[in-house]
């Protein structure tokens, strides 16, 4: 899969196209909505991964402007923009699908794999953008017995009233619920809670742990720590 990765963070760019180059991805970067452009018209890549806010441009317009060109290529927008607002002008500018920052890596790389077999399988034209736009909803959305998470906004409802649980607890959640019955390391719970943040001891994972235990008594869930394993959600018997 040839994947172009428009990221104007050095770190986070280099930390990105590292990682998915070692799932077997050819991985093109560039760092501004100038560079984005020249090189989705260059290499033709299968799929794009785009942070919306770059030096000299929205990335929005990027998208629009490619769009407007003939463009077809599946485009997966990165940003720390989380209304519904932004998010609905960024699928209707365009785009095929949205990740919050932060978010976890085997997430992302699952999406773009998505997106590129949906591709592949039936090269999408506008009419099919809009007419898979429910489809594309269903994959944010996470359902474990009676708690449902939103992964775009990151909101979590229990029964269908929202829960108050703060960023770091609904990024944990998210990485549990992935994979309900199945133990989840410390290592990767601590990425996808505490993402690029040096300065935070590792033991801080414990702490969210904790309150997201306390907060999820009496949901029909539990969070079982498993000794040298990491953690575990399942639905309580």
């Amino acid at each position: 899969m040839r994947l172009l990765l428009v990221e104007d963070d050095p770190y986070l760019q280099e930390t990105l196209a590292r990682s998915l180059s070692r799932r077997g991805m050819q991985v093109s970067c560039a760092a501004s909505a100038a560079q984005a452009l020249s090189f989705w018209k260059s290499v033709r890549p299968d799929v794009v991964v785009l942070d919306l806010t770059l030096p000299d441009g929205d990335g929005l317009n990027v998208v629009s402007q490619i769009r407007k060109e003939g463009l077809t290529t599946p485009v997966l927008v990165l940003t720390a923009r989380t209304t519904v607002g932004d998010r609905v002008l960024g699928l209707n500018s365009g785009a095929d699908d949205y990740m919050a920052k932060p978010f976890d890596l085997d997430e992302l790389e699952a999406r773009v794999n998505a997106l590129y077999r949906r591709a592949r399988s039936s090269p999408a034209t506008l009419d099919q953008r809009e007419s898979s736009a429910t489809a594309r909803a269903d994959l944010h959305t996470i359902q474990l017995g009676a708690l449902t998470l939103d992964t775009l906004n990151g909101a979590a409802y229990l029964n269908r009233q929202p829960m108050e649980l703060t960023p770091r607890e609904v990024a944990m959640l998210q990485a549990l619920m992935s994979q309900p019955g199945q133990a989840v390391s410390k290592e990767r719970l601590f990425a996808a809670v505490f993402p690029l943040e040096l300065d935070v001891q590792f033991e801080a994972i414990e702490v969210v742990a904790y309150r997201l235990r306390k907060k999820l008594t009496d949901t029909g869930l539990g969070l079982v720590t498993l000794r040298g394993l990491g953690y575990l959600l399942k639905v309580n018997a």
